[in-house]
């Protein structure tokens, strides 16, 4: 059996994935702040900024999933040796990075082998790592590049409701062209990509397109939020893209998702 462990497995994401591998692998996690989990035999505590040895002398995982959160400067160092450690102990390596590391091109949607380029810091930290991945010897890593994370859980959604509540503009961005991504669906293509071995970039998001505006719309609808205020964002004159497909790395059929199923599960 698989011994896994998580580090950042006390965000939403975190969580997500230990529930969904919890019943099929021997399963350990991370947290930082939450301290609900400190009675859970299962959870270890762990500051980004420290030596990791002793929590994986004690856990011995061979399949590290790293979606941890923090400084950005600290998240290099730590993935820097992370990535020596997996590379000495033959750990398999998870990362868990974003669409924002196309963030640069605005033309067209992105493709696994497509080079990254980013405008944002937050991309760049993300090609930083990423790119510390790919030149990993022993190529036992898998990079998941996640789309807009936006399901009835997501930390997204319940700022919405908050701001709109506190009477808050909602930034909408009528020219970005979006696909979608769910927090259950990618915990899903998760366990998939484990259970099968795989290895490589995998792209997660919905197979189709929606313009960013009539997502946050629909959401508004089907939510039956009164009231709202809307800023309009216009970044650029012409439509610009945001957006994830795959051409190598295809994901069965009951794991592929329009943004449609995003809408439908969130207001389950």
């Amino acid at each position: 059996m698989n011994k896994i462990l998580i580090f950042g497995g006390s965000g939403s994401l975190g969580q997500a994935i230990f529930k969904e591998l919890i019943p099929f692998f021997d399963i350990y996690s991370t947290y930082f702040t939450q301290n609900k989990f400190k009675n859970n035999n299962r959870y270890f505590y762990f500051n980004i900024s420290n030596d990791f040895n002793d929590l994986l002398n004690k856990t011995r995982p061979n399949l590290i999933i790293s979606s941890l959160k923090g400084d950005y400067n600290t998240q290099v160092k730590f993935h820097e040796n992370l990535i020596k450690y997996c590379e000495i102990n033959k750990t398999k390596l998870l990362f868990i990075s974003s669409s924002n590391v196309f963030d640069y091109f605005t033309n067209f949607p992105s493709y696994e082998n497509d080079k990254t380029f980013s405008n944002s810091i937050y991309g760049k930290v993300k090609i930083n790592i990423e790119n510390k991945i790919l030149r990993m010897k022993t190529k036992n890593w898998v990079i998941l590049r996640s789309a807009i994370l936006f399901d009835k859980r997501s930390a997204r959604l319940k700022n919405l409701i908050n701001d709109v509540k506190h009477s808050v503009p909602i930034e909408i961005f009528p020219n970005l062209i979006v696909n979608i991504n769910s927090t259950e669906i990618f915990v899903k293509q998760i366990h998939y990509i484990i259970s099968r071995k795989l290895k490589g970039i995998f792209h997660h998001g919905s197979k189709d397109l929606i313009n960013h505006d009539e997502f946050i719309f629909s959401i508004i609808k089907n939510k039956n939020l009164k009231e709202v205020n809307y800023k309009f964002v216009y970044t650029t004159n012409e439509n610009r893209y945001l957006a994830l497909f795959s051409s190598t790395n295809l994901f069965p059929k009951h794991l592929q998702f329009t943004h449609e199923d995003v809408l439908l599960e969130m207001f389950e």
